[in-house]
């Protein structure tokens, strides 16, 4: 029988991206030491490369897989036959999605433990004109996504909007030859944070959207103003919607619609589908719907506005 609880670590991000130097420098850490065999399977081979024998140190057996369509049900299960893994390790192919791995019936006990991704700074903005498909599968979901090589690239807040529009709880992290950015925002905003009432331009809604989800303490208690379309959801009580907006996170097919909990207080609920003005402070809350603590909009103002034809974009 397959023994239980052997974790799986998948490694995402285009060639040439930073993933075989992040897993060489990962694999040998004492922290990720562990009692028993790690599987380390390769999808494709970058300018960097593994040395079977320094791995041996750390207990690391090297697996390659050269075409997708040799990555199935029954090689994984094989795998797991020959070696009795403890823990496997995926350095995936940058243009194989990866949904056609997440889809795959993993072997008795295996189960995803964490997804990450690495992306080269330098070479983002081509991709993500060219392949962006291929860019929201791989950070959809992911725990950790690390830009690298972000020398002389600015401004580095709209890679992160990239990110967080698709995977609002995964940590961004950027580095260059120095090492980690810690801040790549500075202390300013598209809108005027001292305002007794911060108007929320219809194209900075996306900024203030990522911004109040990761900087809570800058926003609490700050009052806000902006036009956004009410959705209501079942289960939801009396008096309580979401303003928001459509976001395109992929392609014209792939759009979301990104809001906050909003009370109504003693102003009149919209119906469902309305654009409406509003203004609300925002305080926060531990709700289900967030998975954790977030903003919860308590209305001092609701009333009827034109509605917004534009898309809330990220980059």
């Amino acid at each position: 029988m397959n023994q239980p609880g052997v974790m799986v670590y998948l490694m995402t991000g285009f060639l040439d991206s930073g993933k075989t130097q992040f897993l060489k420098f990962t694999l040998s850490q004492d922290y990720f030491q562990i009692r028993g065999k790690t599987l380390l399977l390769l999808c494709e081979d970058g300018e960097e490369e593994y040395d079977p024998e320094e791995l041996k140190k750390y207990h690391v057996v090297i697996e390659r897989v050269e075409r997708q369509e040799d990555l199935t049900e029954e090689y994984l299960k094989a795998l797991d036959k020959k070696h009795r893994p403890k823990r496997v390790v995926v350095e995936y192919n940058g243009m194989w999605k990866v949904s056609d791995f997440e889809k795959l019936k993993l072997p008795n006990g295996w189960e995803i433990e964490q997804k990450l991704t690495t992306v080269d700074a330098s070479t983002f903005q081509v991709y993500l004109n060219n392949l962006k498909p291929l860019f929201v599968e791989m950070v959809r979901g992911s725990e950790l996504v690390l830009f690298n090589r972000c020398e002389e690239i600015k401004p580095l807040a709209g890679y992160r909007r990239s990110v967080k529009v698709v995977s609002p709880q995964a940590e961004v992290v950027f580095e260059d030859e120095e090492g980690e950015i810690e801040n790549i925002f500075g202390d300013e905003m598209p809108y005027d944070m001292n305002a007794p009432v911060i108007e929320i331009r219809p194209e900075d809604y996306g900024i203030w959207y990522v911004d109040v989800m990761e900087n809570q303490e800058r926003y609490r208690g700050k009052t806000v103003e902006f036009t956004l379309q009410a959705k209501k959801y079942p289960g939801f009580p009396s008096g309580v919607f979401v303003p928001g907006r459509m976001a395109m996170t992929c392609c014209a097919d792939d759009t979301t619609f990104l809001g906050y909990v909003c009370k109504c207080g003693q102003q009149p609920e919209p119906e469902d589908g309305a654009w409406v003005k509003i203004r609300a402070k925002i305080g926060f809350a531990h709700l289900s719907v967030y998975r954790g603590v977030g903003p919860v909009l308590k209305a001092q103002l609701i009333e009827p506005a034109e509605e917004i034809k534009e898309m809330v974009y990220f980059n």
